[in-house]
Order: C-alpha cells, then sequence, then structure tokens
C-alpha cells in the first residue's frame, strides 16, 4: 500500500478529503421493475421470512458487458399492513455477514424496533453466501491450519511472521479468486442496494440500518447517493477513513475499558462468575495480566487425539484471540469468564471440551466450523483499501498506535492490517471520496459507551460528518444497540423511521439488563413497545 499518511485518532476534520462519487451509466437494460417474494423457511427466524432475488450487473464498470449476477434477498413483511410504509434495508456487518443467520434471529427486535410498518429486507453482499463466493483454500483443513492467529506481540519476531504469512495468504487468494476478486467491493454493494431500491418501485429512496462494518456500507451510500438518503441509521459505528486507508486503530479505544467492565462486573456478580472467586476488581485485573504475561512464555500443552496433529499448544495468540470477540455479546460473558478460570485454573479437560466446541487449536471438528466464507472478510474488506505496500516498515506506525491503544488486545488482529497492505486485488471501484457529506435527509447515529470493536469515538467522529447528523447514546456493554435491549433507544429508532423525528442532542438512553445474568433486556423491551 503506499501508505500517504497516518493519523493516531482520526477525529471529524480528517474524515474530509476528496470528491463525491457519481453514478455510473449502463447501456445495458437490467428488469428491476419487480422482486417476486415467497415464503421460505429459515433456522432459527423469529419472525415469517419471504425470499427472493434480484439481476444486477456482474461490473458496474464494465458498461458494455452484459453479464449478470444474482442477489438472493429475504424479507421481513411488515406486520401492520392497515399502515403500511416503504421498505429499510439491512446490513448485519462483517464484511462478510450474509445477511441470513443475523437477520433470522435479530428480524423480531429490528421489526419492534422500526414499528412494524414497513418491510424489512436483507441481502447477501458480494463475497458471501452464493453471492460471489470468496475462498482461497482447496480444502477445509488447508483452512484450518492457515487460520492459526499470531498476535504481534508473541514475540520479538512475531511481527515479521505474520508479514510473511500475509503476503502468502494475499498470493493464494489472488490465485484462487483473481477472476472475481475485484467485483466485491462496497461502492459495487452500494450500487447493488440502489438496485434493489430501484426495484422494489417505492419512491427511489434508500432507508437502511446497517451494524458494525454495515456502518462502512451505509457511510458510503451517504457519500456516494446523497440525494436519494431518506432515513439511514448508522449502529456501532466504524471509522470509515480508518477503514479505506488501513490505517484501523481507533476500533481499540474501548477495549481496555470494556475488559475492565467485564472484570467489575464478575466479581459484582460473583456469586455466577467462579473467576472472581475472593478477589477485587484490581486483584482480578491484575492476576488475569498475570496470566497472560506467563502463558507468553508457558503455553498450555493439550494432548489429544481429537486435534489435528494429535494435540496443540494453547498460547497467547490463542487465547487472546478467543477473547477478543467473546466481549461483543455481554449477554455470554459469564461462559466467557468460566473459559478464562477453566485456563487460569489449568482444568485441560474444561479446557479441551472449549477448544474442541469453538474450532481453536487445530481441532478435528474445526474444519467444520471456519467456513470458506470466513475469507469473505478479508476478499471485501482488503479489496476497499485505497493504498498497498509490501514495505512492513511502511507500515510500523499502524501496528504501533494499534498495540498502544490496547495492553490487553491491540496487537490481536494484525493480521488485518498486514494481508490488506499486501493485497493483490482491488476493487474495480473504490469510494474515493471523503465523508463531509450532506444528505437529503439526516443520518442517525448510534454508539455503545463500551463498545470493544466500534468505540463511540469513531461514532461521534462520523456524526460530525454527516450535516444535520445526531448521536445517540446507548449506555451499554456489547457491540452495537442490538445486543442489549434499551426501551429508549428503539423507541428513538421508531420515531426516526416512521416520522424522521431525531433524539434530542446529547441523549443517552439507558439499558436495564444487568451483567453476568444472561439477560439482554430485550424481551422487557419487545413487551413494552407492543403497548406504546
Amino acid at each position: 500500500m503506499r501508505l500517504y499518511s497516518y493519523t493516531h485518532l482520526v477525529g471529524a476534520a480528517a474524515l474530509s478529503a476528496l470528491a463525491v462519487a457519481s453514478p455510473l451509466h449502463h447501456g445495458r437494460a437490467f428488469d428491476t421493475t419487480t422482486i417476486q417474494w415467497t415464503p421460505c423457511d429459515i433456522p432459527n427466524a423469529t419472525l415469517p421470512l419471504e425470499c427472493g432475488n434480484l439481476t444486477v450487473p456482474l461490473d458496474y464498470t464494465d458498461t458494455k458487458s452484459n453479464a449478470t449476477l444474482r442477489l438472493d434477498l429475504l424479507r421481513a413483511p411488515a406486520s401492520k399492513k392497515c399502515d403500511k410504509k416503504r421498505s429499510i434495508l439491512l446490513n448485519f456487518g462483517g464484511p462478510g455477514a450474509d445477511g441470513v443467520a443475523d437477520f433470522a434471529f435479530f428480524a423480531e427486535r429490528m421489526q419492534a424496533a422500526t414499528g412494524g410498518s414497513h418491510d424489512l429486507i436483507s441481502f447477501a453482499p458480494r463475497g458471501t453466501g452464493l453471492t460471489l463466493p470468496f475462498s482461497c483454500y482447496p480444502n477445509d483443513i488447508s483452512r484450518q491450519v492457515g487460520a492459526q492467529p499470531l498476535a504481534g506481540n508473541a514475540s520479538d519476531v512475531a511481527l515479521g511472521q505474520i508479514w510473511a504469512k500475509s503476503a502468502v495468504f494475499a498470493s493464494n487468494c489472488f490465485a484462487a479468486q483473481n477472476k472475481t476478486g475485484q467485483l466485491i467491493g462496497t461502492a459495487f454493494v452500494v450500487r447493488d442496494m440502489m438496485r434493489i431500491v430501484d426495484a422494489l418501485g417505492e419512491d427511489g429512496m434508500l432507508r437502511y440500518w446497517g451494524v458494525s462494518y454495515g456502518t462502512v456500507l451505509g457511510a458510503t451510500a451517504v457519500a456516494m447517493f446523497p440525494d436519494k438518503m431518506d432515513r439511514v441509521v448508522l449502529d456501532g459505528v466504524v471509522n470509515p477513513f480508518e477503514y479505506y486507508t488501513n490505517t484501523e486503530s481507533e476500533l481499540f479505544t474501548d477495549l481496555d475499558a470494556t475488559f475492565r467492565g467485564f472484570i467489575e462486573g464478575c466479581v459484582a456478580a460473583r456469586e455466577a462468575c467462579p473467576l472472581a472467586g475472593n478477589l477485587t476488581a484490581d486483584e482480578l485485573h491484575a492476576a488475569v495480566y498475570k496470566f497472560l504475561d506467563n502463558l507468553k512464555y508457558n503455553p498450555i500443552p493439550l494432548p489429544s487425539p481429537a486435534l489435528l496433529g494429535g494435540g496443540s499448544l494453547i498460547d497467547i495468540s490463542i487465547v487472546k484471540t478467543m477473547l477478543l470477540p467473546a466481549f461483543n455479546f455481554p449477554t455470554n460473558w459469564a461462559s466467557t469468564a468460566a473459559t478464562l478460570h477453566a485456563l487460569m485454573t489449568g482444568n485441560i479437560t474444561a479446557i479441551a471440551a472449549v477448544m474442541s466446541s469453538s474450532g481453536s487449536a487445530g481441532s478435528a471438528s474445526a474444519s467444520n466450523q471456519i467456513p470458506s466464507s470466513a475469507e469473505a472478510l478479508q476478499g471485501i474488506k482488503c479489496s476497499d483499501v485505497r493504498q498497498h505496500t509490501s514495505n512492513l516498515t511502511a507500515m510500523l506506525p499502524v501496528f504501533a498506535a494499534r498495540h498502544n491503544m490496547s495492553r490487553m488486545f491491540g496487537d490481536t488482529a494484525d493480521e488485518m492490517v498486514a494481508r490488506c497492505a499486501q493485497w493483490r486485488m482491488p476493487a474495480k471501484e473504490r469510494y474515493m471520496g471523503d465523508f463531509n457529506v450532506t444528505s437529503r435527509n439526516p443520518v442517525l447515529v448510534i454508539g455503545n459507551t463500551h463498545d470493544p470493536t466500534t468505540p463511540l469515538a469513531s461514532a461521534r467522529n462520523v456524526s460530525e460528518t454527516f450535516a444535520g447528523s445526531v448521536l445517540l447514546q446507548h449506555d451499554s456493554y456489547g457491540h452495537d444497540s442490538l445486543m442489549m435491549g434499551s426501551l429508549c433507544t428503539a423507541r428513538a429508532i421508531r420515531s426516526y423511521f416512521l416520522n424522521g423525528t431525531m433524539p434530542a442532542k446529547g441523549t443517552v438512553c439507558p439499558v436495564k439488563a444487568k451483567l453476568f445474568t444472561g439477560e439482554s433486556g430485550w424481551d422487557t423491551v419487545l413487551k413494552e413497545l407492543k403497548q406504546d
């Protein structure tokens, strides 16, 4: 990557730089007038769902080509037929989420929060599901071997190893995906969304709720088509400037504070958290760090015929990689604490069970748990990156900033940066504009107080770039507002989608559910929304 600049914490001004993208015009015609919907059975769906599809151009930059792509769609029809309003499109992030399992699970929450008068529509973005699936490995065993984690601070040579392994990964992905790997970038997905909007035959305006990477997709849509925006919710916000420049460090802003909240919650509910023992929060906090420091030099041997190679080592890289995503889900923190307790007490039986079920540490069952779609994250994100480089030295400031941002996890995802820096398949269209945009209607931005993946700082920065937008603070742990329910947040979202009403600036919405109870609070929120 040609690393033009690096910013430690990107503020609002840094999100402004270039020019707004313009629509591409095609000399071919596509039938975008209707989508045929039929009932379909999706496992674990919380609402009845319907399936449909839409044909779109394969390559929006090749205006002479007739090649097409079929987008698979899912719809939860509006529950209030007598007060039917226009559809809302959804994206659940990743990048790489196929829009099926997440939609099935969250459909009830999202329908209640939007008021029940809108059809909710999810779709499988390029690179996911059956829509140009992105896979870099010839088989699952190769995938499992390639997925072995390595933290950048695991040793004094780890970062160099990560860089070299990432070059191999990028080369293998190029060999496997060079025919379509440039066709799955975010700008094309934005254009796909606008095709869906047109095919719905409503008013040609986008209504959208995106979470996590879905906020990058949404922010890019706002920037590319500001006059086509009706209601847009960005929930659990990624800093789009850092995303596109491969300089992400801001995303680690709240990680250590979230970990501290996990520790304090465990101690406050010690009857549900054996990890606490008789320790104070400060003592437990120090004990976990001492354990990790020791693990760096003394990994845990795990002999087992169920593991590839007959056994494995549980090292600091594996433990950090296990813990990091777990902090996204506060309802599972008791289980996370139990896993950490097993590791710290050397309970080999419990450790083996956890590793086998999670697909970690080379378990034989893991080949069934790391699907080929796991590479979609790299395929999409890395193709979006604006600059590339084969020079590790050029990227050292980025790695250093990430490491300094979080003592616990700053080095955990160095592999992503290294892979994207050395990527060989830039998307055919990359959004190269800025995010200092005035859209036709203002954007609602939602950020959690303690989000380990998409910090409140990113939500604030993005809100400050979109003229007229409002930041709503969801006072909760976890990743985005869907994790822990708040009646205040749900009502704000509903008012916004139904009539465009924004919450007052500075609004902070409380969450009533307590940590280490396994409760999300959504059952209560759903009941209260039905009574409104």
